[in-house]
C-alpha cells in the first residue's frame, strides 16, 4: 500500500508530540508579534506566548471564531505582508461577509502535499485520470485537489461544477478513473446515468474522493454500489487551509488527520472545556506550520471523535469519524438536539426510499414540527394507498426511534426534490425569531 509520505504520516507518537510542540511554539510566537488580534487576546488574558511549555497548555489559549475572522475582515488575521501571499481564497460570506484567507508560495506548496497524502491514502496513483468537479473560483475544494493530483503526477480534468450530461460524457470518453466532488452530486450523476441508460461498468472509474458536506454509510454504499467505485472521504475548511486536513485510508475506518501540520482538539461545544480522548463534541484545530494564514485553537463548530487507536494502513496520525454535523447546524426540536445526518443514516437504509430529502421545520403556535420530505421510487409513491401508508408509518417509525422527537412524514415523487450541483440544501427552517 503506497503512502505519499512515509517520514511524517508514520512517526512515532512521541516524535509526532515533540514535532507538534516545536512548531506550535513557533507558530505562537509569530502570531503574537505580527497578528493585532492575537496580540491583543493574549495580552488581555495575561498570557506570554514565550510561557508554552506543552501541549497540554495550548487549552489555556483563547479560541478563534468564524466572528474573529469577519472582524478583522479582509487581511486583518495575515501573518505576513500581503507582498508574500501568492493566493487568496474565501468562502462564500452567505451569512454576512466572507471569510478570507491568504498563501505564500510555500504554504500552496505544503497544501499540495498534504492532498496528495490523502488521495495516495484512497488509492490514486500518477496512473490515474481524475475528473473535478467541484466549482472553480474562491472556494478551496477544486483548486486543493486538483493542485494534489498534479502533485502525485495523475492527468487534472478540471471540469467544474455542474453540466452532469457533460460531465458524463468526459467520464466516457477520457477514461476518467478518479472522481472529485460532493456525495450528494454523485447521487445526482449516479440518477443522470440511469435515465441515459449508461451501466457504470461501461465506465473506467475505480475511486470516489468525496467531502464538502457530512455524509452517513450508508450513502457511501449507496454511491459506490451505483457508480462502481471505491468512496472514500476527505476534511477540510478553508480557515484551516482547504481540503487536505484529513482523509481516509483503504481501511475506510476514519480519516487521518496530518498532525503534524494541524493539532486537534476535542471540545464540549457549550462549556469550550477540552474532553477526553474517545469523546463526541466539536472539533478545534489549531495550525502548525501555515506562514500566510495560522489559525490557533479555531473552533470548526464540526461534530467528531477522535480515535487515536493503530491503523492497518501503518499510518500513525489520529482518525476523526465522519462528521456527525455540525454544532451550529444541530437542529433544536422541542428541546431535543438532532442532526440531519442521523435522519439521512435511517433514510438511505430503507428500501424503497431515494437519497434525497428535506427537512421542513416550522412552529405552529409555540410547538416545533419537523415534517421529513422524502423522494421515493415510482413503485412506492404509485402504490396503492394502504401499502404506501405502511410504508410511510414504518419510515416514521424509525426515524422518531433514532432521533427520539416526534415527525411527519411526505412522500414525494421522484425528482421532486431540487438538485444542486454543489452542497445539497437538506434543511428549510421556517421558524421566525
Amino acid at each position: 500500500m503506497e503512502i505519499w509520505d512515509r517520514t511524517h504520516e508514520c512517526m512515532p507518537r512521541p516524535e509526532i508530540e515533540q514535532l507538534q510542540l516545536e512548531r506550535l511554539q513557533a507558530t505562537v510566537n509569530r502570531v503574537y508579534k505580527n497578528v493585532t488580534c492575537y496580540r491583543n487576546k493574549f495580552n488581555a488574558l495575561g498570557i506570554d506566548p514565550e510561557a508554552l511549555g506543552s501541549l497540554a497548555a495550548l487549552q489555556h489559549l483563547p479560541f478563534t471564531t468564524k466572528e474573529d475572522l469577519r472582524l478583522n475582515y479582509p487581511y486583518g488575521m495575515f501573518a505576513v505582508p500581503l507582498r508574500e501571499v501568492v493566493r487568496i481564497h474565501s468562502s462564500s460570506g452567505t451569512t454576512g461577509k466572507p471569510t478570507v484567507v491568504g498563501y505564500t508560495k510555500n504554504d500552496i506548496k505544503m497544501w499540495s502535499n498534504l492532498v496528495a497524502r490523502f488521495l495516495t491514502a484512497a488509492g490514486v496513483t500518477h496512473d490515474d485520470v481524475v475528473q473535478i468537479t467541484f466549482g472553480y473560483g474562491l472556494f478551496t475544494g477544486a483548486f486543493g485537489l486538483h493542485y494534489g493530483a498534479e502533485t502525485i503526477g495523475a492527468s487534472v480534468i478540471p471540469m467544474g461544477g455542474g453540466n452532469s450530461e457533460k460531465q458524463i460524457m468526459i467520464m466516457q470518453d477520457y477514461k476518467t478513473t478518479a472522481l472529485v466532488g460532493t456525495p450528494s452530486y454523485a447521487i445526482t450523476l449516479a440518477d443522470r446515468m440511469e435515465k441515459m441508460g449508461i451501466d457504470p461498468k461501461s465506465l473506467s472509474l475505480k475511486v470516489g474522493l468525496f467531502g464538502g458536506e457530512p455524509w452517513s454509510e450508508a450513502m457511501r454504499r449507496e454511491i459506490e454500489q451505483r457508480l462502481g467505485l471505491s468512496a472514500t472521504d476527505n476534511y477540510g475548511l478553508s480557515e484551516i487551509i482547504g481540503p487536505g486536513v484529513a482523509g481516509e485510508c483503504q481501511f475506510k475506518c476514519g480519516m487521518h488527520i496530518f498532525e503534524d501540520a494541524f493539532y486537534p482538539e476535542i471540545i464540549d461545544p457549550d462549556s469550550g472545556a477540552v474532553l477526553p480522548p474517545g469523546s463526541t463534541g466539536e472539533l478545534v484545530l489549531t495550525t502548525l506550520n501555515k506562514e500566510a494564514f495560522p489559525m490557533l485553537r479555531y473552533r470548526t463548530r464540526d461534530i467528531t471523535r477522535l480515535d487515536y487507536s493503530p491503523c492497518a494502513c501503518g499510518r500513525t496520525h489520529v482518525r476523526m469519524q465522519k462528521t456527525r454535523g455540525r454544532s451550529d447546524d444541530m437542529l433544536i426540536i422541542r428541546g431535543v438536539n438532532v442532526f440531519p445526518s442521523q435522519i439521512e443514516e435511517v433514510l438511505v437504509a430503507i428500501e424503497g426510499c431515494q437519497p434525497h430529502y428535506q427537512l421542513v421545520i416550522d412552529r405552529h403556535g409555540s410547538l416545533d414540527t419537523l415534517e421529513v420530505q422524502i423522494e421515493v421510487t415510482e413503485s412506492i409513491f404509485f402504490d396503492e394507498m394502504k401499502r404506501q401508508r405502511a410504508f410511510l408509518e414504518q419510515v416514521q417509525k424509525k426515524v422518531e426511534s433514532v432521533i427520539g422527537v416526534g415527525i411527519s412524514v411526505k412522500l414525494v415523487e421522484p425528482g421532486t426534490i431540487p438538485r444542486h450541483e454543489g452542497k445539497a440544501q437538506r434543511v428549510i427552517d421556517r421558524r421566525q425569531g
